[in-house]
Protein backbone atom coordinates (compact mmCIF):
# COMPACT_ATOMS: atom_id res chain seq x y z
CA UNK A 1 0.00 0.00 0.00
CA UNK A 2 2.64 2.43 0.84
CA UNK A 3 4.26 1.23 -2.24
CA UNK A 4 1.05 1.88 -4.40
CA UNK A 5 0.57 5.71 -2.82
CA UNK A 6 4.40 6.76 -3.47
CA UNK A 7 3.68 5.50 -7.06
CA UNK A 8 0.81 7.62 -7.44
CA UNK A 9 2.03 10.53 -5.64
CA UNK A 10 5.53 10.57 -8.42
CA UNK A 11 2.19 10.46 -11.08
CA UNK A 12 0.81 13.61 -9.65
CA UNK A 13 4.01 15.72 -9.57
CA UNK A 14 4.79 14.58 -12.73
CA UNK A 15 1.24 15.29 -14.27
CA UNK A 16 1.77 19.24 -12.69
CA UNK A 17 4.97 19.28 -14.20
CA UNK A 18 3.39 18.59 -17.27
CA UNK A 19 0.89 20.69 -17.07
CA UNK A 20 3.18 23.59 -16.09
CA UNK A 21 5.09 23.14 -19.25
CA UNK A 22 1.91 23.13 -21.31
CA UNK A 23 0.45 26.17 -20.18
CA UNK A 24 4.34 28.14 -20.03
CA UNK A 25 4.25 28.81 -23.26
CA UNK A 26 0.67 29.82 -23.74
CA UNK A 27 1.69 32.45 -20.66
CA UNK A 28 4.45 33.46 -22.20
CA UNK A 29 2.79 34.31 -25.69
CA UNK A 30 0.66 36.16 -24.17
CA UNK A 31 2.92 38.66 -22.10
CA UNK A 32 5.07 39.17 -25.44
CA UNK A 33 1.62 39.72 -27.32
CA UNK A 34 0.90 42.12 -24.56
CA UNK A 35 4.43 44.06 -24.47
CA UNK A 36 4.79 44.32 -27.85
CA UNK A 37 1.17 46.00 -27.54
CA UNK A 38 2.37 47.97 -25.14
CA UNK A 39 5.45 49.06 -27.21
CA UNK A 40 3.32 49.67 -30.40
CA UNK A 41 1.18 52.15 -28.38
CA UNK A 42 4.30 54.01 -27.31
CA UNK A 43 6.24 54.03 -30.59
CA UNK A 44 2.78 55.48 -31.70
CA UNK A 45 2.53 57.66 -29.01
CA UNK A 46 6.13 59.15 -29.94
CA UNK A 47 6.04 62.66 -31.58
CA UNK A 48 7.96 62.42 -34.77
CA UNK A 49 11.67 63.72 -35.54
CA UNK A 50 12.55 65.85 -38.53
CA UNK A 51 15.84 64.77 -39.83
CA UNK A 52 18.00 67.68 -41.47
CA UNK A 53 18.61 67.32 -44.78
CA UNK A 54 22.51 66.89 -45.72
CA UNK A 55 23.99 69.43 -48.25
CA UNK A 56 24.87 68.02 -51.25
CA UNK A 57 28.42 70.06 -52.26
CA UNK A 58 28.74 70.56 -55.94
CA UNK A 59 31.25 67.98 -57.42
CA UNK A 60 34.28 69.86 -58.67
CA UNK A 61 35.20 69.81 -62.22
CA UNK A 62 37.69 67.14 -63.04
CA UNK A 63 41.54 67.96 -63.44
CA UNK A 64 42.08 65.27 -65.70
CA UNK A 65 40.40 65.28 -69.24
CA UNK A 66 37.59 62.83 -69.99
CA UNK A 67 39.67 61.82 -73.41
CA UNK A 68 43.09 60.84 -71.38
CA UNK A 69 43.96 57.42 -70.39
CA UNK A 70 47.04 55.90 -69.40
CA UNK A 71 49.53 55.60 -71.11
CA UNK A 72 47.88 58.76 -72.70
CA UNK A 73 50.09 61.70 -71.81
CA UNK A 74 48.96 64.26 -73.77
CA UNK A 75 47.58 65.49 -77.46
CA UNK A 76 47.63 68.29 -79.97
CA UNK A 77 46.37 68.90 -83.11
CA UNK A 78 47.13 71.97 -84.94
CA UNK A 79 46.54 73.63 -88.78
CA UNK A 80 49.96 73.76 -89.95
CA UNK A 81 49.30 76.73 -92.39
CA UNK A 82 48.29 78.81 -89.32
CA UNK A 83 48.96 77.38 -86.69
CA UNK A 84 45.84 77.37 -85.06
CA UNK A 85 45.34 75.02 -82.47
CA UNK A 86 42.47 72.23 -83.32
CA UNK A 87 42.57 70.30 -80.35
CA UNK A 88 44.81 70.24 -77.07
CA UNK A 89 44.73 67.66 -74.43
CA UNK A 90 47.61 67.91 -72.22
CA UNK A 91 49.67 69.29 -74.67
CA UNK A 92 52.22 71.14 -72.39
CA UNK A 93 52.77 67.77 -70.58
CA UNK A 94 56.21 67.30 -70.26
CA UNK A 95 57.18 63.82 -71.77
CA UNK A 96 59.71 61.56 -72.84
CA UNK A 97 59.94 61.71 -77.52
CA UNK A 98 62.40 58.79 -77.76
CA UNK A 99 62.97 58.34 -81.59
CA UNK A 100 60.97 61.38 -82.16
CA UNK A 101 64.08 62.89 -81.15
CA UNK A 102 65.07 62.35 -84.86
CA UNK A 103 63.05 64.64 -86.06
CA UNK A 104 65.62 67.13 -85.04
CA UNK A 105 68.44 65.39 -85.87
CA UNK A 106 66.85 65.31 -89.42
CA UNK A 107 65.92 68.88 -89.75
CA UNK A 108 69.68 70.08 -88.62
CA UNK A 109 71.31 67.32 -91.80
CA UNK A 110 68.71 68.99 -93.85
CA UNK A 111 69.36 72.72 -92.81
CA UNK A 112 73.23 71.63 -93.32
CA UNK A 113 72.96 70.35 -96.71
CA UNK A 114 70.55 73.67 -97.78
CA UNK A 115 73.77 75.58 -96.34
CA UNK A 116 76.18 73.94 -98.44
CA UNK A 117 78.72 72.13 -95.40
CA UNK A 118 78.28 68.73 -97.05
CA UNK A 119 75.69 67.55 -99.39
CA UNK A 120 72.92 64.35 -99.62
CA UNK A 121 75.60 62.50 -101.53
CA UNK A 122 78.50 62.73 -98.98
CA UNK A 123 79.24 59.60 -97.50
CA UNK A 124 79.38 58.88 -93.57
CA UNK A 125 81.27 56.50 -91.85
CA UNK A 126 80.33 55.33 -88.25
CA UNK A 127 82.64 55.82 -84.86
CA UNK A 128 83.08 54.03 -81.70
CA UNK A 129 79.55 55.78 -80.16
CA UNK A 130 77.92 54.51 -83.24
CA UNK A 131 78.63 51.07 -83.51
CA UNK A 132 78.32 50.72 -79.57
CA UNK A 133 73.93 51.16 -80.31
CA UNK A 134 71.07 49.71 -79.81
CA UNK A 135 68.49 48.47 -82.63
CA UNK A 136 66.88 49.07 -84.37
CA UNK A 137 70.22 49.95 -86.14
CA UNK A 138 71.58 50.31 -89.69
CA UNK A 139 74.82 48.56 -89.20
CA UNK A 140 78.09 49.90 -90.28
CA UNK A 141 79.83 46.22 -90.96
CA UNK A 142 79.75 44.56 -94.45
CA UNK A 143 77.58 41.07 -93.60
CA UNK A 144 79.86 39.57 -95.44
CA UNK A 145 83.06 40.44 -95.16
CA UNK A 146 82.46 42.02 -91.32
CA UNK A 147 84.55 45.19 -92.84
CA UNK A 148 83.27 48.61 -92.18
CA UNK A 149 80.96 50.26 -94.38
CA UNK A 150 80.36 53.80 -95.18
CA UNK A 151 76.81 55.46 -95.86
CA UNK A 152 75.76 58.88 -97.86
CA UNK A 153 73.50 60.62 -95.85
CA UNK A 154 70.62 60.25 -98.36
CA UNK A 155 70.79 57.12 -97.10
CA UNK A 156 71.22 57.82 -93.36
CA UNK A 157 67.98 59.64 -93.67
CA UNK A 158 66.08 56.94 -95.38
CA UNK A 159 67.63 54.66 -92.22
CA UNK A 160 66.56 57.38 -89.92
CA UNK A 161 63.23 57.94 -90.45
CA UNK A 162 62.20 54.20 -91.61
CA UNK A 163 63.82 51.46 -89.50
CA UNK A 164 64.49 54.91 -86.69
CA UNK A 165 68.21 53.39 -86.85
CA UNK A 166 69.64 55.16 -83.95
CA UNK A 167 73.38 54.07 -84.94
CA UNK A 168 72.07 56.63 -88.54
CA UNK A 169 71.39 59.90 -85.58
CA UNK A 170 75.05 59.01 -83.83
CA UNK A 171 76.87 58.96 -87.24
CA UNK A 172 74.77 61.60 -88.58
CA UNK A 173 75.25 63.77 -85.66
CA UNK A 174 78.66 63.45 -85.61
CA UNK A 175 79.51 63.78 -89.29
CA UNK A 176 77.39 67.35 -88.96
CA UNK A 177 79.12 68.76 -85.88
CA UNK A 178 82.67 66.69 -85.15
CA UNK A 179 81.23 64.98 -81.82
CA UNK A 180 77.94 63.77 -80.72
CA UNK A 181 78.10 66.34 -77.76
CA UNK A 182 78.32 69.75 -79.71
CA UNK A 183 75.57 68.24 -82.31
CA UNK A 184 73.57 67.57 -79.03
CA UNK A 185 74.52 71.77 -78.13
CA UNK A 186 73.15 72.73 -81.55
CA UNK A 187 69.90 70.62 -81.14
CA UNK A 188 69.39 72.50 -77.86
CA UNK A 189 69.84 75.82 -79.33
CA UNK A 190 68.05 74.83 -82.21
CA UNK A 191 64.84 74.10 -79.92
CA UNK A 192 65.27 77.53 -78.04
CA UNK A 193 65.10 79.54 -81.13
CA UNK A 194 61.92 77.61 -82.65
CA UNK A 195 60.42 78.32 -79.03
CA UNK A 196 60.60 74.80 -77.74
CA UNK A 197 60.88 75.80 -74.17
CA UNK A 198 60.37 73.01 -72.50
CA UNK A 199 62.23 70.08 -74.59
CA UNK A 200 65.81 69.22 -73.63
CA UNK A 201 68.04 67.05 -75.74
CA UNK A 202 70.54 64.66 -74.48
CA UNK A 203 71.08 62.86 -77.40
CA UNK A 204 70.01 62.81 -81.53
CA UNK A 205 68.55 59.46 -81.25
CA UNK A 206 65.93 59.14 -77.92
CA UNK A 207 67.67 56.37 -76.15
CA UNK A 208 67.22 55.72 -72.62
CA UNK A 209 69.92 56.18 -70.53
CA UNK A 210 71.08 52.67 -68.70
CA UNK A 211 72.81 50.91 -66.21
CA UNK A 212 75.10 49.45 -68.38
CA UNK A 213 76.65 52.64 -69.04
CA UNK A 214 77.25 52.70 -72.95
CA UNK A 215 76.47 55.69 -73.54
CA UNK A 216 77.31 59.50 -72.16
CA UNK A 217 74.04 60.69 -71.34
CA UNK A 218 72.86 61.18 -67.84
CA UNK A 219 69.08 61.37 -68.94
CA UNK A 220 66.06 60.99 -70.74
CA UNK A 221 65.35 63.59 -73.43
CA UNK A 222 61.97 65.73 -73.07
CA UNK A 223 59.42 67.69 -74.86
CA UNK A 224 55.94 68.22 -74.86
CA UNK A 225 53.07 68.02 -77.76
CA UNK A 226 53.49 72.35 -78.00
CA UNK A 227 57.68 72.08 -78.34
CA UNK A 228 56.69 69.18 -81.34
CA UNK A 229 54.22 70.61 -83.29
CA UNK A 230 56.69 73.76 -83.10
CA UNK A 231 58.97 71.46 -84.92
CA UNK A 232 56.78 69.96 -86.89
CA UNK A 233 55.41 72.93 -88.75
CA UNK A 234 58.92 74.29 -89.13
CA UNK A 235 59.94 70.87 -91.29
CA UNK A 236 56.33 70.64 -93.34
CA UNK A 237 57.15 74.72 -94.09
CA UNK A 238 60.88 75.17 -95.14
CA UNK A 239 61.74 71.26 -95.28
CA UNK A 240 58.84 69.43 -96.57
CA UNK A 241 61.53 67.19 -98.60
CA UNK A 242 61.57 65.16 -95.21
CA UNK A 243 58.45 64.20 -96.49
CA UNK A 244 59.91 61.79 -99.33
CA UNK A 245 61.92 59.53 -96.41
CA UNK A 246 59.14 59.51 -93.94
CA UNK A 247 56.17 58.54 -96.64
CA UNK A 248 58.13 55.46 -97.89
CA UNK A 249 56.19 52.13 -96.23
CA UNK A 250 59.69 50.20 -97.22
CA UNK A 251 62.79 51.25 -98.99
CA UNK A 252 65.35 49.47 -100.40
CA UNK A 253 69.08 49.93 -99.21
CA UNK A 254 72.37 50.14 -101.41
CA UNK A 255 73.53 46.76 -100.55
CA UNK A 256 70.15 44.87 -101.35
CA UNK A 257 68.24 44.56 -97.65
CA UNK A 258 64.74 45.68 -97.38
CA UNK A 259 63.75 48.13 -94.40
CA UNK A 260 59.96 48.58 -93.55
CA UNK A 261 58.78 51.96 -91.99
CA UNK A 262 57.55 51.89 -88.23
CA UNK A 263 54.85 53.71 -89.04
CA UNK A 264 52.54 51.17 -88.27
CA UNK A 265 48.87 53.33 -89.65
CA UNK A 266 50.92 54.22 -92.70
CA UNK A 267 51.83 50.43 -93.44
CA UNK A 268 48.91 48.20 -91.86
CA UNK A 269 45.77 48.38 -94.12
CA UNK A 270 43.61 47.82 -91.86
CA UNK A 271 44.88 51.07 -89.78
CA UNK A 272 45.11 53.26 -93.08
CA UNK A 273 44.03 56.66 -92.79
CA UNK A 274 42.21 58.15 -96.02
CA UNK A 275 41.38 61.82 -97.78
CA UNK A 276 37.96 62.07 -99.18
CA UNK A 277 38.92 61.07 -102.88
CA UNK A 278 40.86 57.80 -101.45
CA UNK A 279 44.20 58.47 -101.37
CA UNK A 280 45.96 57.56 -98.56
CA UNK A 281 46.44 60.65 -95.89
CA UNK A 282 49.45 59.97 -93.71
CA UNK A 283 52.63 60.59 -94.67
CA UNK A 284 55.06 61.42 -91.73
CA UNK A 285 56.62 62.18 -89.41
CA UNK A 286 57.77 60.06 -87.16
CA UNK A 287 56.93 56.96 -84.39
CA UNK A 288 58.16 56.56 -81.14
CA UNK A 289 58.45 54.53 -78.21
CA UNK A 290 59.74 54.40 -74.77
CA UNK A 291 59.74 52.20 -71.48
CA UNK A 292 57.24 54.15 -69.72
CA UNK A 293 55.12 54.66 -72.55
CA UNK A 294 54.36 54.72 -76.10
CA UNK A 295 53.65 57.83 -79.06
CA UNK A 296 52.38 58.14 -82.41
CA UNK A 297 53.57 61.24 -84.43
CA UNK A 298 50.96 61.49 -87.38
CA UNK A 299 50.48 64.64 -89.99
CA UNK A 300 47.76 63.36 -92.66
CA UNK A 301 47.45 65.95 -95.35
CA UNK A 302 50.36 67.68 -94.11
CA UNK A 303 48.22 69.71 -92.02
CA UNK A 304 47.63 68.13 -88.68
CA UNK A 305 49.38 68.61 -85.76
CA UNK A 306 51.58 66.22 -83.69
CA UNK A 307 49.15 63.79 -81.26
Amino acid sequence: MYKYSGHLFKMAVLSLLCVAVVLSPQVSDAAVKKGTARKSVQRRAAPKRTVAKKKVEPKAAPTVSQYRKDPYVGALAIDVKTGRVLFADGAGAIARPASVTKLMTALLVLEDVKAGRYRMDSMVSAGPMALRMEPSIIGFLDLKTRKPVSWSVDTLLYALMIRSANDAAVALAEHSAGTMEKFVARMNARAKSLGMDKTVYYNPNGLPPNSAKRYPWKSFNVTTCYDQAKLAREILTNHPELLKYTSCKTWKMPDGQTIINHNNVMRMDKWKIVNPDGTEAVDGLKTATSTRAAARWSLPERERGVG
